[in-house]
């Protein structure tokens, strides 16, 4: 006999200082004014995917989420399979980056019909771009599983973001630190219907501003 069970919303925890969500056009249109209320400090936003995507939400998020006085960040998610170059030209396009404002972010999570060895020098290459562009360290994002299998010990130079659902803090390779942590992906927000993802920060909110742009983004390309 088959038994129905509902997943539980994500309980937002309250342990560290500095919280935030990321939201994509799945959430549709977003009262960001009842986010800010929810004491929120940061936001990432879907920006683009691919060589060509472009997330129909981003530039309304972006401004809202700005106006509403969240600190914001972009995220490319990105196709192991396909020119990363390209793909980096197409986050550039729509995303311009000033002082305040969160690094670039690189959502890295699926393998595509690309071997271990092309994601690894595709990831390279985008993340190598980016910190060219904006004058910072981009962000990479990926599931603890995919982490492991993928991608420990290569990139331990950038700020890294781990999702792991769940109570358990994710545990990464030695010397390695971890900087946010997505938590649950079915967390209740006021201005927002339906599920998103909950996120915190590791370390103190003076740590959480020094990884913050300090000044206006770069637009100088140099070849890798």
């Amino acid at each position: 006999m088959l038994v129905a069970c509902a997943h539980p919303n994500t309980e937002r925890r309250t342990d560290f200082t500095v919280e935030g969500i990321d939201v994509s056009h799945h959430q549709a249109v977003i009262d960001w004014e009842a986010v800010a209320g929810e004491d929120f400090d940061f936001t990432f936003l879907k920006a683009t995917e691919g060589v060509e995507h472009t997330d129909t939400r981003f530039c309304e998020n972006w401004a809202s989420a700005k106006t509403a006085g969240l600190i914001t960040g972009a995220y490319h998610f990105f196709r192991p399979e396909i020119s990363a170059r390209q793909q980096a030209d197409n986050f550039h396009r729509l995303v311009t980056l000033n002082t305040g404002d969160l690094p670039p972010v690189l959502d890295v999570e699926t393998l595509g019909a690309a071997s271990p060895a092309e994601l690894i020098s595709g990831v390279r290459t985008w993340l190598y771009l980016a910190e060219i562009r904006y004058g910072v360290k981009p962000i990479l994002y990926t599931n603890l599983k995919f982490y492991y299998r993928y991608l420990a010990g290569q990139f331990e130079d950038y700020p890294l973001w781990i999702a792991r659902y769940g109570d358990h803090e994710p545990t990464l390779a030695p010397d390695t630190d971890l900087a946010f942590w997505q938590y649950g992906n079915r967390g209740r927000v006021a201005g927002i219907e339906g599920d998103v993802d909950l996120n915190v920060y590791f370390g103190s909110e003076a740590s959480f501003n020094a990884l913050r742009l300090r000044e206006p983004a770069v637009l100088t390309m140099v070849e890798p």
